[in-house]
């Protein structure tokens, strides 16, 4: 047995927003928009785990299947490929661009999840699908065919380039390290939607654990402390 199942959902909210904690302190500190912006990723990961805790351990309701499609499913993607953009390139125009994009498709989620219809009999399920409560090929439903999809390639071509560039650089050693697992820890999260597709709840909280531990792993890596060459780029992967 693998014991309480919403124990691997919460301890996934746990790293997700100390993850976010550490985002935002950074960001106090050094006021790049790119840290924020991953800070609200990071929290709505969290929040979004924590409706998988509720849903799992006392039963799924409109509210926190919502919650988990429109933060989890939905939005999470688009704001971590957002601030990725955000660190590549660091221009006023791309941060205006950025921000208006990322209020368009917030207020796009919260408006297309008003207007859906769910079926009840759907959420008795020990993890619903968003097929099965939002009816295949509704506008619920394609969200994250429209937004996640596309914001995850942004966001590993960004990382992946972000890794390319440090490449054979000895003292951008621990960022190149730390940016790879990151990469590999967004991949990890982004596959689990294929076993919430299939209802595997096992497979599903699972991935979310390990994919926003690696993440983080990633993170802190990536913010060790080293000294930089003269021409080492600032900060590619924190």
């Amino acid at each position: 047995m693998l014991g309480p199942m919403w124990l691997f959902p919460l301890l996934a909210a746990v790293v997700a927003f100390a993850f976010a904690v550490s985002l935002g302190r950074r960001f106090l500190e050094r006021r790049r928009p790119y840290q924020l912006v991953w800070m609200l990723a990071l929290a709505m990961f969290g929040l979004a785990s924590l409706a998988v805790v509720g849903g799992v351990a006392t039963g799924w309701s409109r509210f926190t299947f919502d919650v988990y499609w429109a933060l989890g499913a939905v939005l999470n993607v688009p704001f971590l490929a957002a601030g990725e953009v955000l660190l590549l390139f660091r221009r006023p125009a791309v941060l205006w661009a950025t921000g208006l994009l990322l209020v368009f498709l917030t207020a796009y989620t919260m408006a297309v999840l008003q207007g859906a219809e769910v079926a009840p009999s759907a959420l008795a399920e020990q993890l619903p699908s968003g097929k099965e409560v939002f009816g295949d090929g509704s506008p619920a439903h394609r969200l994250p065919q429209l937004i996640s999809i596309p914001s995850y390639v942004v966001l590993l071509a960004g990382t992946v380039w972000s890794a390319w560039r440090m490449r054979g650089r000895p003292q951008l050693r621990d960022r190149f390290v730390g940016t790879v697992l990151i990469a590999v820890g967004a991949t990890v999260v982004a596959g689990g939607a294929s076993f919430s597709a299939a209802g595997i709840l096992v497979g599903f909280i699972a991935t979310l654990l390990v994919g926003i531990v690696l993440m983080y792993g990633g993170f802190l890596r990536a913010s060790r402390t080293s000294v930089a060459a003269p021409t080492a780029r600032p900060e590619p992967a924190t």
